[in-house]
């Protein structure tokens, strides 16, 4: 089971996780593909890359993530929900 629920419009994934999620689900992990990720709503939450401290997170922030780097998201007390594109 995924700590998120996802949907994909236009090639682009948009998920949500939400506050009630259990913090155990959200694992340090690698993606397979480089990633842009834009921060529609940062409900308080961080992101970590590894090697790295937590940053908070702000609505309309892009991140860019290589592929094969470790990384999390940390929760925070709202909703996040991100749109993702790989290539």
């Amino acid at each position: 089971m995924t700590p998120y629920t996802q949907k994909i419009e236009n090639g682009k994934i948009h998920r949500t996780f939400t506050s009630d999620v259990d913090s155990d689900e959200l694992k340090w992990h690698q993606d397979l593909r480089d990633r842009k990720v834009t921060i529609i709503e940062s409900g308080g939450w961080s992101f970590q890359m590894d090697d790295n401290v937590p940053n908070k997170l702000l609505n309309a922030q892009q991140l860019w993530i290589p592929k094969l780097v470790w990384h999390r998201v940390i929760k925070g007390e709202g909703e996040l929900k991100v749109e993702i594109e790989e290539f």
